[in-house]
């Protein structure tokens, strides 16, 4: 027999938030990682010290939220500005049961389209400082559909 939750990704979602008043509260800053395959890089590529050379250094707070994020991205890349770029976030950290870092998937975004993962923030999926952040662009041309998830503004 099956048994399924019957807690829904928004219930957890909404789980409350210190506020953080930014204007009296230090920025972080996060190390981002970004490639513009449609994949995110490999875990090798943050062993033994070294991290990829894709790196962007963004000073923000931990109630940064993905489209917040993608926002700033975008500034740099002119490219992923076009309507219909796909953004997968995933944080990279350390795993402490053996020399390495582990992914994990947190959402996505897509430029000109307001979609449920939007307003998600750092917080809310337990990012901590010393993370990284792990940015897979993907082209309009070829991101992958999200049938019911986003929509058009």
């Amino acid at each position: 027999m099956a048994v399924e939750s019957r807690v829904t990704q928004e219930e957890i979602k909404k789980e409350p938030e210190n506020p953080i008043d930014r204007e009296k509260t230090c920025p972080l800053l996060l190390r981002v990682f970004t490639t513009n395959n449609g994949r995110h890089h490999r875990m090798d590529e943050f062993a033994r010290g070294n991290v990829p050379s894709s790196e962007l250094q963004i000073y923000t707070w931990m109630d940064a939220t993905l489209k917040e994020l993608t926002s700033l991205v975008k500034e740099v890349y002119p490219e992923a500005r076009k309507k219909g770029t796909h953004f997968g976030f995933a944080i990279v950290y350390p795993d402490p049961k053996r020399q390495g870092y582990r992914v994990k998937d947190i959402g996505n975004t897509v430029s000109g389209r307001k979609g449920t993962d939007d307003s998600m923030t750092l917080q809310s999926q337990r990012f901590q400082i010393g993370d990284y952040l792990d940015i897979a662009m993907t082209p309009p041309n070829r991101a992958p559909p999200f049938p019911g998830r986003m929509r058009p503004y």
